[in-house]
Parts: structure tokens; C-alpha cells; sequence
């Protein structure tokens, strides 16, 4: 099976993550300290996407938020008709 990442951007994530651990990891525009975890694997592969090296596109936030609007509407129409029965 072929690797999900490249041994490049791999070596981002660690580099974020070992900066994360020495507190000197900050985030993008608003400059805060990172502390979590997530973040500091999400910003070491973003800095290996922005390098070309191999790693998975970045997920779609407005997939997931369509998917949910519509599991929303199929509850609120649920118990509209029960309520009118």
C-alpha cells in the first residue's frame, strides 16, 4: 500500500509538533500560541501542501456543513408531522 504522506511532509508534522511541545508553535494571522495537538498537525501539513509535497487535499468545510443542514431539515420535517397527526 502506498504512503499517505510523503517522508517531507511528514517530517513538517514533527517539526510543528516538537515546536507545539516547546511552546514556541504560534498560529497563522492571530498569532496565538497552539496547544493542541490537531492544530499542530494541521499546520505542519499545510506548510508541506504549500511546499508541493505529498499529502491529503484539505477536507471541505461546506460538504460537511450541507450534509448536516440536510440531516436537519429531514428531523424538523419528522416531527412536524407527527405533531399535526
Amino acid at each position: 500500500m502506498a504512503r499517505k504522506y510523503s517522508k517531507g511532509s511528514a517530517a513538517k508534522v514533527e517539526r510543528a509538533m516538537k515546536k507545539r511541545k516547546k511552546g514556541t508553535l504560534r498560529s497563522g494571522s492571530s498569532g496565538k500560541k497552539v496547544t493542541s495537538r490537531k492544530q499542530a498537525i494541521a499546520i505542519g501539513l499545510s506548510e508541506a501542501r504549500r511546499e508541493g509535497k505529498k499529502a491529503p487535499a484539505k477536507k471541505s468545510k461546506s460538504f460537511s456543513k450541507k450534509a448536516s443542514r440536510k440531516k436537519t431539515k429531514k428531523r424538523k420535517a419528522k416531527t412536524s408531522k407527527s405533531r399535526k397527526s
